[in-house]
């Protein structure tokens, strides 16, 4: 068996979404994340859906008909300053589940306004 390289790391996670909840999509990911809204290439802005720079890789929005909710596949973000994005993902009502299983690591888990199931890691800068 010959061992090469083909695949070398990650371009972009998608997730799916209800038509016509761009809006909704904005104000949790952009206002609440936090993640900046980057323009979808022309040819594929008319099937609807959105797209966010997440540190170098991007987060897509598609449109899926019939919507269904990744309830247990999911990305992971890596959070600098977790505790300030979890206490503002509460005061907007946003439910969090904290998890401990994995020693030294904080994280917790929340769902979008269409219920895909997000992981929400703590994040240190390494130090230069």
């Amino acid at each position: 068996m010959t061992s090469s390289k083909h695949v070398i790391g990650l371009d972009h996670v998608q997730l799916a979404m209800p038509r016509g909840a761009e809006q909704h999509a904005r104000e949790f990911y952009s206002n609440l994340l936090g993640l900046e809204e980057i323009p979808k290439p022309p040819r594929l802005a008319s099937r609807g859906g959105l797209w966010f720079s997440c540190g170098p890789l991007q987060l897509h929005l598609g449109v899926e008909e019939p919507f269904a909710a990744a309830r247990k596949a999911h990305p992971a973000l890596r959070v600098i300053g977790y505790r300030v994005l979890l206490e503002r993902l509460e005061r907007a009502g946003v439910g969090i589940v904290r998890d401990a299983e994995l020693p030294g690591i904080e994280r917790a888990f929340v769902s979008d306004p269409f219920g895909n199931r997000l992981e929400l890691i703590s994040w240190q800068e390494p130090l230069a």
